[in-house]
């Protein structure tokens, strides 16, 4: 059964930094490519990052561009997503996705599995 599960959200004062985790199991993780997601109160779901699983390729939505790193440790089966100069409009529930191909979609659509999410509140 295919698992992923994010940790690391809380209450976090603007300006701080975070890092957010997600454990896989359940499949080959080297083989998928990660994205992580956000969606705020009353929004859409955001794509804000995606790592590729060949070579390692990031991708980062404009709006976080700078400001959020994504990577992976494949023998953990683990994915990060540090953020930095946290802001209020960062408040959100974010979420890790896989896309069974390895390569990161356009617009990080057509992730196959998710995990359940984990809140982010920044005060501000």
């Amino acid at each position: 059964e295919v698992q992923l599960v994010e940790s690391g959200g809380g209450l976090v004062q603007a300006g701080g930094s975070l890092r957010l985790s997600c454990a896989a199991s359940g499949f080959t993780f080297d083989d998928y490519a990660i994205g992580w997601f956000r969606q705020a109160p009353g929004k859409e779901r955001e794509g804000v990052s995606c790592i590729s699983s060949r070579d390692g390729s990031t991708y980062y939505a404009d709006s976080v561009k700078g400001r959020f790193t994504i990577s992976r440790d494949n023998a953990k089966n683990t994915a990060y997503l540090r953020i930095d100069s946290l802001k209020f409009l960062d408040t959100a529930v974010y979420y890790c996705a896989v896309e069974r191909w390895g390569s990161c979609p356009p617009g990080f659509h057509g992730m196959d599995y998710w995990g359940k999410g984990t809140l982010v509140t920044v005060s501000s």
